[in-house]
């Protein structure tokens, strides 16, 4: 569960960054691609996915 807190940090701080790398006169720093936002999964799909593994836990 520690790697999701870890994930959900690091797309912040990515997200951050892209803004203050675009935000004009604020950084004269030229940057030639965006950092990603999105890692890891959401907590539905999280949710989803353990739903799932039960569910074939128990018919298997």
């Amino acid at each position: 569960m520690m790697l999701v807190g870890i994930r959900r940090a690091a797309g912040k701080q990515a997200k951050l960054l892209n803004k203050l790398v675009q935000t004009p006169g604020l950084s004269g720093v030229q940057v030639g691609e965006k950092l990603i936002e999105v890692l890891g999964h959401t907590p539905i799909q999280v949710l989803v996915g353990a739903i799932i593994g039960i569910i074939a836990g128990l018919i298997l």
